[in-house]
C-alpha cells in the first residue's frame, strides 16, 4: 500500500519541488519520450474562470487505520492516503476560501452486496466496519477532509463521480469550467472521474500530492496517462497559488 514518495520540499522554499513529470519520467524510455515530443502531447489545458474541486472517496475505509478501531482496512491506501488527505485539507481551505465550490463523492455500498453490479465479479464482498458498506464507520468521510457548510456530499456506485450522481448539473449550475480531482485511488476513481471531466468538456486539474494510491506503479502510471492526455498534473502548491490568483483566462 504505497505511492510515489511523498515530496518534501514546497515550491519557493530553499530546494524547490521538481516538475511533477518527476514521478512518471523512469518508466519511460528515450524513444517513448521522443514519440511523445513529436506527438506534441501533455500541453497545458490551464485553469478557467471558475474551477471547482472534487473530493473522490476520501473516506476512511481508504486511509485507514485512522485511530485504534478494531476494523479490517481492506482497500486501505495506508500512509500514502493519509499524507494525500493532509493535502487535501490544505487545498480545501484555500478553495473555500476562493470561493471556489467544492463536491464531495462517497463510495458506498449495501450491505448485502446487492448493488455492486458488475464491480462485484471484480471484488468479494467484504463485511467489515472498515469497508465501504452502508452506515459503516468506513464509509465516513474521514474528518480531516470534513466537509463544511456549503460542500455538497453524494454517494455514487461507480468508479467515475459523474456517473449516477447529479454532479454534471451542480457543476453546470455554478458556471464551473475548471474541476480540480483530488482524493483516491489515483488509478481507479480520480481518473475515471478525470476521463470523464474532460469528455465533457471541462478542464481538469489533478494536484499529484493530493491523489493517493494502494500500488506505487498504478498511482505514478495514471498520473502520467492523466497529465499526458486529461488535464495537468500539478503539486497542490502550485494549485493553491492559481485559486489565491484567480481567474487568468
Amino acid at each position: 500500500m504505497v505511492s510515489a514518495p511523498a515530496p518534501t520540499a514546497r515550491p519557493g522554499a530553499q530546494g524547490s519541488l521538481p516538475p511533477p513529470s518527476s514521478l512518471w519520467n523512469d518508466l519511460l524510455g528515450e524513444d517513448e519520450r521522443a514519440r511523445l515530443a513529436h506527438g506534441r502531447f501533455a500541453r497545458r489545458s490551464g485553469f478557467g474562470k471558475r474551477p471547482a474541486v472534487v473530493v473522490i472517496d476520501a473516506q476512511n475505509y481508504m486511509l485507514g487505520p485512522i485511530g485504534d478501531e478494531p476494523y479490517e482496512y481492506v482497500s486501505s491506501c495506508g500512509e500514502a492516503g493519509r499524507a494525500g488527505a493532509r493535502q487535501i485539507a490544505r487545498l480545501l481551505d484555500a478553495a473555500r476560501e476562493a470561493g471556489a465550490p467544492v463536491f464531495y463523492t462517497r463510495f458506498e455500498l449495501a450491505r448485502d452486496g446487492s448493488d455492486m453490479g458488475a464491480y462485484r465479479r471484480k471484488r468479494d464482498l467484504v463485511e467489515s466496519e472498515g469497508w465501504c458498506l452502508e452506515d459503516s464507520f468506513g464509509a465516513a468521510i474521514a474528518d480531516v477532509v470534513a466537509p463544511k457548510d456549503g460542500d455538497i456530499v453524494m454517494v455514487k456506485k461507480k468508479p467515475s463521480g459523474f456517473v449516477g450522481t447529479p454532479l454534471l448539473g451542480l457543476l453546470i449550475d455554478r458556471g464551473v469550467d475548471t474541476v480540480i480531482v483530488v482524493g483516491g485511488s489515483t488509478s481507479n476513481c480520480v481518473r475515471a472521474t478525470a476521463v470523464d471531466a474532460v469528455s465533457l468538456n471541462f478542464r481538469v486539474v489533478v494536484p499529484a500530492d493530493c491523489v493517493f494510491d494502494r500500488v506505487g506503479v498504478s498511482h505514478r502510471v495514471a498520473l502520467f496517462d492523466l497529465d499526458r492526455q486529461y488535464g495537468d498534473v500539478m503539486w497542490c502548491d502550485e494549485v493553491i497559488a492559481a485559486l489565491r490568483e484567480g481567474p487568468t483566462t
